[in-house]
Formats: structure tokens, C-alpha cells, sequence
């Protein structure tokens, strides 16, 4: 059956004190497939929301055909309290897809799903005939269930029908053609001053030869002489000043890509690697006589990035609590490993930063005893904490994405020999997604890694893995 397409006329979105998308048009033809992509708080779940019927425009329409069978399935998923986050979403998109749905929005749909629900997932979307909306930073669905994408940047949507990797080719392309034309810019805006400089000295040589040509000269033509090089070098000035104007407009309206610049307290070793964790015949769980995981043989060396795959609820986060020596964590068999002291953790809720402090205490906190104020400021400037304004607020007020920069600084101004990471790039925008890679590819430690992202595993360097299935620790056969 064919359905009228979804029509968005001079569409504008606003929350307060932000517009956050301005006169967006587009029609969706039926079985269109889009991915929404841009950075946390840019308005993707806003759009999708509008497109639901759930808020209204600032200004504009969204035309829904009437036969259209509408289902969305949000990010936070309220209901089912006694289910886990995949469960939730298996039974939420479960009860949509019994509709029968022509039309189908999700929100970052494969956040909490281990590799079997994913699979399952994306065969779904690429099986789907109608029209499929998705907001989504897993780089799997949107290279492989969308053929559309719409990138929320500054207040305005980009259509791109381009695939996801020439999307982002093309991306890196401006990106450096933009450092090119900003480079240019700056050395136009340094010639500039050179000249003015030039002129000034000029002019100051010029006027006092004159004085000088004509001390004897009658004091009309003294007045004339006099006027006529004023004017000269006044329009010299005014010509270079015109264009060391232009040069500073155009490079305010130019927007670098912002790049963190990780340093790190941890020296690579300069000998063999070092044994950080061995972990024999154990077993690990909530009560002596109930483990969550057997067989647990585990070694990890002090350069070595190792993932540790599983289903939702297979005990991964049960083995890292183990390690992290937890409360309530029971452990059988041997586990030798390193001192609180030398071990770094991150989850996706960021639960170890105390929501209370500022930005600028938290860093203070792990940095050496009489660090001077100055040398703190540069170390956020670094993770691009850089106005007062955002090293004075509170962790509680930050973004996901913040969170995670403000953990990725803790890192580099107290780096552990062990750093342990638990999902860490759910709800991250895909820039604060490579921000982190870029932070953990330069990380001189060992890894541990929770995550059923395989493209954020495989850009961080991950060289071994191990795997639970069945309550049974693994090594499988490949990584």
C-alpha cells in the first residue's frame, strides 16, 4: 500500500533561551529511512518528539497522513520498572511493532543492547517497510539501516543523502579545508598589521620630511603640503584597515572543530609489561552459594586492552565490582590485583564525580598537593573547560557529554596503571564519542572494557578478549 509522505513546513524548535532548529523543511516520502545525528543537547530528541505530535513548533507544521499508523519508542522508557534497560525496550518496541506501525521513531534504540539484541535489532529496522526515523550515535545502524541523514548543527538541519562514512568523509574534508582557510586567514590578519605598522611609519617619516622640505615655504603651501599627506597616508590606512576588517569577520564566522589534547602523569614502562591482574579458578556473586560467574581465569598485563563481552545481565559489571573490591561482592578462587590507588573507573552514568563539586574542584582533587591555580586552568583547557563560567560549574549541572570530558581530565591529571570502562559511550553525541577515543587511543595503561559498541572497540586498540555465557568465563578463539 502506498502513504502520503510526512511534510515539515518552516518547521522552528525553541526551548528556553535556545532556538534549537529554525525554518526546517522536508517531505518524507513513505519507507524513507533517516538517521538524526548531531550533538547532545543539538535537539534530535526535541524533532523526534515533534514529529510524534508529543510538543509543538515554535512555528511551522508537521502534515501526518491519516491512514499513518504512528509508534515511538523514546530513550527513557519509564514503564516496566522491574526490568533491566534492554528489557524495557525489547517490551516497549515489542507492543509497537504489534501495531503494525507505518511509521516508526526510535531514540538511540541500541544503547543498552548487548551484541545478540543488536543483531536482531538492526536486521529488524533493515527489514522494515515503512518509514523508519531513528535518533541514533551507533555507527553500525546508521551505516547499515538508513540511507538518509539529517545532522542538527547550529540551529540548522543538513540533508545529506550521502552514505554514513562519505557523510563523514566529506565532513573531514571541510573540517580541513576549514583549518586551511583559518590558517590563511590568520596570516592575512598578521600581514595586515604588518602594513598598518608600515604605513604609520611611513606616514611619520613623510610628515617629518615635509616639515622639513617646506620650513621656509609660505604658510599656505606649508598647509596644503601638509593636508595632501595627511590624506595620503589616512587613505593608505583606511584601505589596509578595510581589509584587516574583512580577515576578522570572516574568521569569527568560521567554527574550528574543538579537539581535546590529552596529557597523561603515566610513562610508558620502558622494559617487559608488568602483570597488573591475575585472577584464578574464581567465581563471583551476591551471595557465597549463588555465583553470578564461574571459572574465572583471567590475566592482564600492563600495556594489554582487553573487552569483556556478554549478554544484558551475564555478569560483566558483577566481574568489575569484583575487582573494584566492591561491598556486597563475594569472590571465590585467587585474585592478585592493583592497589585501589592505581586503578581508574568509568561507568555511563559518571557516578564516581561528586555532583556537588565544580568542575575545577573535582580536577583539584587528584591533582598533586600545591598545584598552582594557573596549571589547573590549563589542564581543563585541555579537555575544553576554558571560561570561568564552565570551570566553576557544578558536576550536577553538566551535560552527558561534559561528564565525560571532566572524566577523561581526571584521567590525564592522575592517570591509573588500570582504567576500567562501563559503557561509557551511551548517550554520547558523536563528537564527544571521538573525543573519547581520542583520549583512551593515547591512555599509556591497561584497559578493561565493558561495551557492545564493536566500532568504539576496535578505534580504542582492544587486543584480547574474553567472554560470559552461561554464568561460564571465556577466552572465545578470535577477539
Amino acid at each position: 500500500m502506498s502513504y502520503a509522505p510526512i511534510i515539515l513546513s518552516n518547521i522552528t524548535l525553541a526551548v528556553p533561551g535556545k532556538t534549537l532548529i529554525n525554518s526546517f523543511n522536508a517531505t518524507i516520502p513513505y519507507g524513507s529511512k533517516i538517521g538524526i545525528i548531531g550533538r547532545n543537547g543539538s535537539g534530535k530528541s526535541t524533532l523526534l518528539k515533534l514529529i510524534e505530535g508529543v510538543i509543538p513548533p515554535a512555528s511551522g507544521t508537521v502534515t501526518i497522513p491519516d491512514e499513518s499508523r504512528l509508534c515511538a519508542v523514546p530513550q527513557l522508557i519509564t514503564n516496566h520498572h522491574s526490568l533491566s534497560g534492554s528489557q524495557r525496550f525489547n517490551a516497549t518496541l515489542s507492543t509497537a511493532l504489534a501495531m503494525q506501525p507505518t511509521i516508526l521513531l526510535l531514540d538511540e534504540p541500541t544503547n543498552h543492547l548487548d551484541r545478540h539484541n543488536r543483531r536482531s535489532l538492526l536486521r529488524m529496522l533493515q527489514s522494515f517497510e515503512g518509514t523508519l526515523i531513528v535518533v541514533s550515535h551507533d555507527v553500525e545502524l546508521l551505516r547499515s539501516c538508513v540511507t538518509k541523514l539529517w545532522h542538527i548543527e547550529d540551529g540548522s538541519v543538513q540533508v545529506s543523502a550521502k552514505t554514513y562514512d562519505e557523510y563523514l568523509k566529506e565532513m573531514q574534508q571541510k573540517k580541513e579545508h576549514l583549518l586551511h582557510t583559518i590558517a590563511h586567514l590568520n596570516r592575512q590578519k598578521k600581514e595586515a598589521h604588518a602594513a598598518l605598522m608600515k604605513e604609520q611609519g611611513r606616514s611619520k617619516k613623510q610628515k617629518a620630511y615635509g616639515e622639513k622640505k617646506y620650513a621656509s615655504a609660505p604658510p599656505l603651501l606649508r598647509k596644503h603640503q601638509k593636508e595632501s599627506g595627511e590624506n595620503t597616508s589616512n587613505k593608505n590606512r583606511r584601505a589596509i584597515g578595510i581589509e584587516k576588517q574583512s580577515t576578522l569577520d570572516q574568521l569569527k564566522e568560521l567554527k574550528t572543530p574543538e579537539v581535546i589534547a590529552p596529557t597523561f602523569t603515566l610513562l610508558p614502562a620502558a622494559h617487559a609489561p608488568t602483570t597488573l591482574i591475575t585472577i584464578t579458578d574464581g567465581s563471583v556473586g551476591y551471595y557465597p552459594d549463588a555465583p553470578v560467574v564461574q571459572n574465572v581465569t583471567l590475566t592482564i598485563t600492563s600495556d594489554e586492552r582487553v573487552a569483556l563481552l556478554g549478554a544484558n545481565g551475564s555478569g560483566k559489571s558483577t566481574i568489575v565490582k569484583g575487582i573494584l573490591e566492591s561491598s556486597g561482592v563475594h569472590r571465590t578462587g585467587t585474585w592478585h590485583l592493583p592497589a585501589h590507588k592505581d586503578i581508574g573507573y568509568l561507568d555511563q552514568h559518571y557516578g564516581t564525580l561528586n555532583p556537588e563539586q565544580s568542575v575545577l574542584e573535582t580536577v583539584h582533587t587528584v591533582m598533586p598537593s600545591g598545584t598552582p591555580h594557573a596549571e589547573i586552568r590549563r589542564h581543563l583547557n585541555r579537555y575544553l573547560f576554558r571560561t570561568n563560567q564552565e570551570v566553576n560549574a557544578t558536576v550536577a549541572t553538566l551535560s552527558g557529554g561534559e561528564r565525560a570530558r571532566l572524566s577523561l581530565a581526571l584521567i590525564g591529571a592522575h592517570t591509573p596503571k588500570l582504567l576500567i570502562l562501563d559503557e561509557v559511550t551511551n548517550n554520547l553525541d558523536l563528537e564527544t564519542r571521538q573525543h573519547v577515543i581520542e583520549v583512551l587511543k593515547e591512555y599509556p595503561g591497561a584497559l578493561l572494557v565493558i561495551s557492545h559498541d564493536y566500532d568504539f572497540l576496535v578505534a580504542i586498540g582492544i587486543t584480547t578478549s574474553y567472554e560470559i555465557s552461561g554464568r561460564i568465563f571465556t577466552r572465545p578463539p578470535h577477539p
